[in-house]
């Protein structure tokens, strides 16, 4: 059996903006899902909220030697993703965070450029502070160029400027070209914006953070942040962006797929799912993974009797999910007359990862 290709992301942002609150509200709120981290500081994460949050003991990799950046190259950097997905090691995303001196397009290449089957890019995430963005991106402007690369934005601690200040805030960040935006207070987003969570009856073999903190919420504690979980999580953090999701008993069109994949719209920050191509590949099925500019098809056998279907989900902040339905509405193959040629699959395969030869 293949594994899955394990998403990494890259979490970058300025001093103080709020990764290292974000990652750590990442591994309470992951659901059982397996993280992996990447830091420059190890003493800068939460090692308890590790330790407990469904992870194994030395699925954290700490580079205190300066800018990750700086500090390796490609082939180093495989070294320790190659250590976070081992096939025992049962990890489902990896986040890399960056110091935040570090230049995240060189951190970006380095995933891109890894040499190791079992990894995929995730997703540049750049995080940034609300009441600080105008001094810091007048004393360091090139946060301009790392914003515009972003496929996620979050706008953390938006809390601490008012309603004015923060829309005139993202009507200046979407100016600068990034991705999707997201506001955030604490750098609560909802784990589904960045990777799978794995379901609650998923476990595997381990206490998590999130059983824990719901047998203190049990007894009236509170977080380590002082505000009761009860007012932290789901409506707050779905309120943020919309999904749409699609489904089709007909094969996809790969021409049209493709042209709508090139044509998303700004906002539209994750595209997952699986597509069937019928008979121009009836052996296989298409997961395809998008993240901002990012995309990717991986073909893998249809399960035993599963039924042959395409599933999509779309997910983004400010998307007109009436016109996406209609785009999607349009993809499956009409009837006989609208059969693909087979040619037309050559621009999925544009974006198979290529196969080691012997496989």
């Amino acid at each position: 059996m293949t594994s899955k290709p394990v998403p990494v992301i890259v979490l970058a942002g300025f001093l103080g903006s709020g990764k290292t609150t974000l990652l750590n509200h990442l591994l309470r709120a992951s659901r059982g899902t397996r993280i992996g981290v990447v830091v420059n500081d190890f003493g800068a994460i939460e090692i308890d909220a590790m330790t407990v949050a469904g992870q194994l003991g030395d699925s954290t990799v700490s580079l205190g030697n300066g800018c990750l950046c700086c500090a390796v190259d490609a082939s180093e950097l495989d070294v320790f993703l190659d250590r976070l997905t081992r096939p025992d090691a049962r990890l489902d995303v990896i986040v890399i965070e960056a110091s935040g001196l570090a230049e995240p397009q060189e951190l970006v290449r380095m995933v891109l450029a890894s040499e190791n089957e079992r990894v995929m890019y995730g997703g540049l995430v750049e995080v940034v502070d609300a009441a600080e963005f105008d001094a810091t991106l007048e004393r360091h402007p090139e946060i301009a160029r790392h914003l515009g690369i972003a496929d996620l934005v979050v706008l953390n601690k938006a809390d601490r400027v008012d309603d004015a200040a923060g829309q005139r805030l993202r009507e200046r960040i979407r100016a600068l070209g990034g991705g999707a935006l997201v506001s955030a207070t604490y750098g609560r987003i909802d784990p589904e914006l960045l990777f799978e969570c794995r379901p609650r009856g998923e476990r595997v073999g381990q206490l998590s953070f999130e059983d824990l903190r719901e047998e203190e919420d049990g007894d009236g504690h509170q977080g380590g942040d002082g505000h009761p979980h009860g007012q932290a999580h789901d409506g707050h953090l779905h309120a943020a962006y919309e999904s749409v999701s699609f489904t089709a008993d007909e094969p996809l069109h790969p021409r049209r797929l493709l042209d709508f994949l090139d044509s998303r719209p700004e906002g539209l920050y994750r595209i997952k799912g699986f597509v069937d191509f019928g008979a121009l590949d009836p052996r296989n099925r298409y997961a395809v993974h998008a993240v901002g500019r990012f995309l990717r098809f991986h073909p893998e056998p249809w399960p035993a009797g599963e039924r042959r279907q395409s599933g999509i989900v779309l997910i983004g902040s400010g998307i007109d999910s009436a016109a996406l339905r209609k785009e999607l509405d349009a993809l499956p193959v009409a009837g006989p007359q609208d059969a693909p040629d087979e040619h037309t699959m050559w621009g999925v395969l544009r974006f198979v990862p290529d196969v080691p030869e012997g496989s």
